[in-house]
């Protein structure tokens, strides 16, 4: 599906997919039309693998830190190494950032204490979640790629377009 493109000019078209792309990663289903699915999934599948390759690539480094009273204190970090760093990059550059959303009837306290430290939680469900559930799919089957499915629902009333259910597997 490199060459489909969606009857939009380049712009419009970059801008639905990067929309469609992570809305699917953090719903985890989308539906839409069929010819939109088989590009979203082109895009998603290739992000997924750039965060299963790299998830473990992990650093400790010791850092000074300033505590309560002003007294530095040695603490180990644990950092992205280099390969997972240029992977978050590449996902970040592509997918829109999402920010968390507090439950209907979730005080505001535990929200708070829910998303603290989470700067970009689509990030980090990617490489927290999908990245080693993915990753142990591929070790057990023996094979990588095939993470996102297409089911195919029939055409649309009014215009007759085949629509389609996109879902990470």
């Amino acid at each position: 599906m490199a060459n489909d493109k969606l009857g939009r000019p380049s712009k419009e078209r970059d801008a639905l997919l990067r929309g469609q792309v992570t809305d699917l990663l953090w719903l985890g289903k989308i539906e839409t039309t069929l010819a939109k699915a088989k590009a979203v999934r082109s895009v998603a599948e290739k992000l997924l693998t750039a965060a299963i390759k790299t998830y473990k690539d992990n650093v400790t480094v010791e850092k000074d830190i300033k505590d309560e009273k002003g007294v530095k204190v040695r603490k180990e970090v644990v950092n992205d190494g280099p390969s997972k760093l240029a992977a978050r990059r590449k996902i970040m550059a592509y997918v829109y950032d999402r920010q968390e959303q507090r439950g209907q009837k979730e005080a505001k306290t535990a929200f708070v204490d829910r998303t603290k430290g989470i700067n970009h939680p689509l990030l980090e469900k990617i490489f927290n979640v999908y990245a080693p559930k993915y990753a142990e799919r591929a070790e057990k089957l023996g094979q990588g790629g095939g993470y996102v499915r297409i089911v195919k629902l029939g055409e649309r009333r009014g215009d007759a377009s085949e629509m389609a259910i996109v879902e990470l597997i």
